[in-house]
């Protein structure tokens, strides 16, 4: 036993030697949040690196996020196609679109504070609101060409999405304007948006969005996006209709 943490250490030692001191303290991080050792810290190294205007970038984290889109994809839809047998086409679609949605992706991204692990020298880049969720579907990517599908699977659903976390989504709402579209063409209402933009008082520029349901202004919210303040609009709206229709009861939300 002495002998075996003896060359257990010796092995340690010998491999923080061959990597550099930023490589040794990202494969030591990611050991913690994989559960298992990686092999080529190359992979990784390439999925915590920012786009930058420097002409002598290798590479950065955007080909293992389109990677990891893929392969997380796939990984989810055979999971639930596993663990929901009488599920139909429809309901295990939202699910899935639950579980990839950019919002979600991006809350586990910050859960594992994968940003705490860029390059140093992309500190200075600015971060697009969505990084963490790009950083989550990059070391996916990672994970894949590392260890290849089966044991990417086994990380992913053992580590970093799990079926408890999964399940979390059944009943939440990922999008009120989805939701408030297919209630309306169940009704066979009309739910329309109007969407303008609106000068602030310290000069900032706002979108304001106004929902309505046939003739009937429902609701409307302001937000630094189109899409956002339709989508707060939206949940606005539902929340008012809610009240009249029960369109679902008392839902979760994300």
């Amino acid at each position: 036993m002495e002998l075996q943490k003896y060359f257990s250490k010796f092995l340690i030692k010998k491999r923080k030697r061959q990597l550099t001191e930023r490589d040794y303290f990202l494969s030591t991080e990611l050991n913690k949040i994989l559960g298992i050792e990686v092999q080529n810290v190359s992979f990784y190294r390439e999925a915590f690196s920012i786009k930058t205007s420097s002409k002598n970038q290798e590479s950065n984290y955007e080909r293992l996020e389109f990677l990891g889109d893929s392969v997380l994809g796939t990984i989810v839809s055979c999971h639930l196609f596993q663990t929901y047998p009488k599920a139909n086409e429809g309901y295990m679609t939202q699910m899935k679109s639950k579980i990839v949605n950019r919002k979600n992706l991006n809350k586990l991204g910050e859960d594992l504070k994968l940003t705490d692990l860029l390059q140093k020298n992309n500190h200075a880049v600015a971060l697009g609101e969505n990084i963490s969720g790009n950083l989550f579907e990059a070391l996916i990517g990672a994970v894949y060409l590392d260890f290849q599908y089966e044991i990417c699977k086994k990380i992913v659903l053992d580590r970093l999405l799990t079926p408890t976390e999964i399940n979390k989504l059944e009943n939440k709402i990922v999008s009120y304007k989805g939701l408030l579209l297919e209630w309306s063409q169940k009704k066979k209402l009309n739910i329309k948006y109007e969407t303008c933009e609106e000068i602030q008082v310290n000069k900032s520029v706002v979108f304001r969005c106004h929902v309505w349901l046939g003739s009937e202004k429902i609701s409307n919210a302001a937000e630094t996006s189109k899409k956002k303040a339709e989508e707060k609009a939206a949940q606005r709206a539902f929340y008012i209709l809610n009240k009249k229709e029960n369109i679902l009861g008392n839902p979760k939300t994300l």
